[in-house]
């Protein structure tokens, strides 16, 4: 494995960026867009482009949360999402999917050229594959979809992987990006026209009346038309859309490695964890090799022993990654929806001017490029994109989801009387599991993480830990 790892995102470190003020002083603007990753910033652009005023307001720093840790692959071949979409929504809800992911993808080649943005965009084919030939037909069946559906979707049985697979799906001309280089670039083209950005700001309550007012902990307080809370797992939810959500966690390696011997394209494979495989520019004659998987729920605990497993699959699959003298190793977090398509518009059959964007299943970068341009229709009116209805939230489940939402909120239950530590998160009460990698308390119910000495990582908790236990000692078990 390589010698030394370096415990943060590639993207965040290769892609450093000035800082924005903390908002200060009470506000008044048309939009205030909650969230400055990769939804938020998309929708706060393409509303400063209709001509609205808009306010960012960022917990941490633009790009580098949940975006930041992404592995940046832009894709509209999502595993094995079309054969399921087909059979639970119908043919037209595939071909709807298909579109809504392919615009997003040429919207960002677009952004890129008119912007100047370099973003290190590189085309390339995706493949879902498989090694075990007991799923070859289950393949075949996802290929027969995604082409169905308008995706120029093949099926293979051969790939660049240094390894023999057993079928794949392949889909041409997709892209590999640089996330965090693309998003700061959309950054400044929202400052320069007129659009204001505030980091170390975080929004702590919500209120919509007849207008919709926001209390932050600057002290702050913003009043605006219409809010979008783009925050992961929204600080503000209805229980009916909290019902069908669940956040899942996937651990990052990567390694620079001889160009020659780095696979091309992006490979995604739901056997053994889960592994996802793609490589990024990394100086002359290298490419930083990157590799995803073992997807647990936040707070499961083992995170170095998952951690070991992962690196241990690059090194035994992946020539060059044991040899590498230095690595990098990060965590992503997203949150799934029951019947595994995206919620993006009104939160709740009874609010008009607060919506929310979550449930991407891990394929945010596309799915967050369609929630701006979704998102920014719903606000300024007029034409909406024909996907409009597939991903509103206040859609029913599909009857064959509900037997799975259901164990997922009763694991959700459990949680919330464990009883295995006097830790409880400060959104919902739900008890804290310890990460032992990052030195982080988790809430396996809706992915609060706070740090050692309690503070706010990652919402939706707004509140840092009120106590901490006799056993514990600065926050970690003693």
């Amino acid at each position: 494995m390589p010698s030394t790892m370096t415990d943060r995102s590639y993207w965040t470190l290769s892609a450093p960026a000035e800082g924005r003020p903390a908002l200060q002083d009470d506000l008044t603007t048309d939009v205030v867009v909650i969230g400055g990753g990769i939804v938020g910033l998309c929708t706060a652009h393409e509303l400063v482009l209709a001509g609205r005023t808009v306010v960012l307001l960022e917990a941490d720093r633009i790009a580098q949360g949940v975006t930041g840790s992404t592995t940046g692959k832009l894709t509209a071949l999502h595993g094995l999402t079309y054969a399921r979409l087909r059979d639970t929504h119908g043919k037209d809800a595939a071909e709807l999917y298909a579109l809504s992911q392919q615009e997003a993808l040429r919207q960002v080649a677009d952004l890129c050229a008119e912007l100047g943005i370099d973003g290190e965009l590189e085309r390339a084919p995706a493949f879902t594959y498989v090694t075990d030939a007991r799923r070859a037909e289950e393949v075949r069946a996802e290929a027969t979809a995604a082409r169905e559906a308008g995706l120029e979707a093949s099926y293979v049985t051969e790939t660049d992987l240094p390894f023999p697979v057993a079928a794949a799906v392949r889909v041409e001309d997709q892209f590999l990006f640089h996330p965090r280089k693309f998003l700061l670039g959309i950054a400044e083209d929202i400052l320069a026209r007129g659009g204001a950005i505030h980091e170390h700001t975080r929004v702590t309550r919500v209120r919509e009346l007849a207008d919709c007012r926001l209390t932050t902990d600057t002290g702050a307080t913003v009043h605006a038309r219409d809010v979008v809370v783009a925050t992961n797992y929204p600080v503000t939810l209805h229980a009916s859309v909290m019902a069908r959500l669940s956040v899942l966690r996937e651990l990052v390696v990567a390694a620079p490695v001889d160009a020659a011997k780095a696979p091309s394209g992006m490979y995604l494979t739901p056997e053994d964890r889960t592994r996802s495989v793609r490589t990024a520019p990394y100086g002359e004659g290298r490419r930083l090799l990157i590799v995803t998987g073992e997807a647990f729920e936040p707070g499961a605990g083992h995170v170095e022993e998952r951690y070991g497993r992962l690196v241990s699959w690059a090194c035994e699959h992946l020539p060059g990654f044991a040899d590498a003298e230095t690595g990098y190793r990060w965590a992503a977090q997203d949150v799934r929806s029951g019947d595994h398509l995206p919620y993006v518009g009104h939160e709740h059959p009874d609010t008009q001017h607060v919506y929310v964007a979550t449930g991407f299943g891990g394929w945010g970068m596309s799915n967050g490029v369609m929630a701006g341009r979704l998102l920014a229709a719903h606000i300024r009116g007029g034409p909406r994109p024909a996907w409009t209805d597939l991903f509103d939230p206040r859609r029913h489940l599909p009857l064959r989801d509900v037997p799975a939402v259901a164990r997922a909120q009763a694991t959700v239950a459990r949680h919330y009387v464990a009883g295995r530590s006097h830790l409880r998160c400060t959104h919902m009460g739900c008890e804290l599991g310890f990460n032992d990698a990052e030195q982080t308390w988790e809430c396996p119910c809706h992915g609060s993480r706070f740090a050692a000495d309690g503070s706010v990582l990652q919402g939706p908790a707004t509140r840092p830990l009120e106590t901490h236990d006799d056993e514990y000692q600065d926050g970690v078990p003693g």
